[in-house]
């Protein structure tokens, strides 16, 4: 049982892992700023890796960074849904200022865009310097509207 639910867990993990990856910093001056990824997963709890304790599976590549980096270890989800989150983590806003507050679909497909005036942590990292790419699950618009990743700050987007 313990197979099926480890399988079961790594799919839905990878099938729902928004990755945040500014893979390289342009230096500009002597000085250069940390690497930065952020991994983000539906339904996965705190305790889900061995770098905050999961003693059953085993996440031997995750503790490595975690180990070489900074654990969040009061990080919270901004909704309890995952397009009003996501959205929370890209602006930075609460749900009482956020765009997105549910998860509603758009036409034709794919859920709501955020605005092209909405901020987004990938702009103020692009801003400062840093290459982005954002794969996996994004969730804030479809190619080509407003909430397009490649329109929000990524240089590089697939999912």
């Amino acid at each position: 049982m313990r197979s099926a639910h480890f399988s079961n867990y790594v799919v839905g993990l990878m099938a729902f892992t928004l990755v945040l990856l500014p893979f390289c910093k342009i230096p500009e001056t002597d000085e250069s700023g940390p690497n930065i990824i952020f991994i983000m997963a539906d339904d996965m709890g705190w305790a889900d890796l061995g770098c905050y304790g999961q003693e059953y599976i085993q996440t031997p590549r995750i503790d490595e960074l975690a180990a070489a980096g900074m654990q969040f270890m009061q990080h919270y989800a901004g909704n309890t849904v995952c397009a009003p989150s996501r959205c929370a983590l890209m602006t930075g806003y609460h749900m009482g200022h956020a765009e997105v507050r549910g998860n509603f679909q758009a036409q034709p497909s794919g859920q709501m865009p955020i605005s092209d005036e909405a901020l987004t942590v990938a702009e103020l990292l692009k801003e400062a310097g840093y290459a982005t790419a954002m794969i996996g699950k994004w969730g804030l618009g479809i190619e080509n509207s407003s909430g397009d990743p490649l329109k929000q700050g990524f240089d590089f987007y697939y999912g």
